[in-house]
């Protein structure tokens, strides 16, 4: 079921050339050298041990600022959420008690 299906294989006989050809290929021009790009005048960046531990560090604080902000932003929707369902808690019962008297 799953295995592959393939076409059936070919089976012409293969076309040969049985006698002189009336075309006669022109002649191979030599190619040109591929042109070279021009070496680039910008600054290679080279990381030295302390640059490498620097942007580690970088890296790391970035990603602890970014979870914090993160955090904080689910903690103040958690919050507002059980805020809201406090105060529908409240009204339910102010209302329900306002239908029973």
């Amino acid at each position: 079921m799953l295995t592959p299906k393939y076409p059936p294989q070919d089976t012409a006989p293969p076309v040969t050339a049985t006698g002189p050809s009336a075309h006669t290929p022109a002649p191979v021009q030599p190619l040109a050298p591929a042109p070279v790009a021009p070496a680039s005048n910008r600054p290679t960046v080279q990381l030295t041990p302390g640059s490498a531990l620097a942007l580690a560090a970088g890296g790391g604080a970035v990603v602890l600022v970014v979870g914090a902000v993160l955090v904080s932003m689910l903690l103040a929707v958690a919050i507002t959420a059980t805020s809201v369902a406090v105060c529908a808690v409240v009204l339910r019962s102010v209302l329900n008690q306002e239908r029973n008297r």
